[in-house]
């Protein structure tokens, strides 16, 4: 998967939720506030309450939804390193304490997705592959302890191989 491809996949994902929430803001919301006002005292009245609460969280998400969609927008794809693993990369890697080998694909939080050995950048592993060259030894704290791998193959998303 390109970088591009990547990049459209996270925004096709913030662009739903933001459907979503805008649709909970602008239709459930305002029945369900209308329907808790119809009680009564909105001193005590939880249902008021929650809804209200619900409508903060949505437009306070609503927001991040905003500024990470124009985050996206300022990327940069002719930036990232030709030689080194970036954005979009596909690493492979050998786990010098088991010998395993995995190939990971270094992707935006936004996509992340262990089933397919997608891996944040923000992540520690991915930040650990970041601009690294092929025969880099890498160590990588997660929760199950240390991992030390040594990078065997690189990809970038301009198709270069390194070996």
């Amino acid at each position: 998967m390109r970088a591009l491809d990547i990049l459209k996949e996270a925004r096709e994902k913030l662009e739903e939720e933001a459907r979503r929430i805008e649709t909970e803001l602008r239709i459930n919301l305002p029945k369900e506030i209308s329907a808790a006002m119809a009680h009564g005292d909105l001193s005590e009245n939880a249902e008021y309450h929650a809804a209200k609460e619900r409508q903060s969280t949505l437009q306070a998400r609503m927001g991040q939804i905003q500024k990470r969609l124009a985050d996206l927008s300022r990327i940069d794809i002719s930036s990232i390193s030709r030689d080194r693993a970036g954005l979009g990369s596909e690493v492979t890697v050998e786990n010098l304490d088991t010998g395993d080998t995995v190939r990971y694909t270094l992707v935006i939080p936004e996509v992340a997705d262990g089933k397919r050995n997608f891996v944040s950048v923000a992540a520690p592993i991915g930040r650990a592959l970041l601009n690294r060259k092929v025969g880099d030894t890498v160590t990588v704290t997660i929760p199950k302890g240390t991992c030390e791998f040594e990078v065997r193959r690189i990809v970038t998303l301009f198709g270069d191989v390194f070996e």
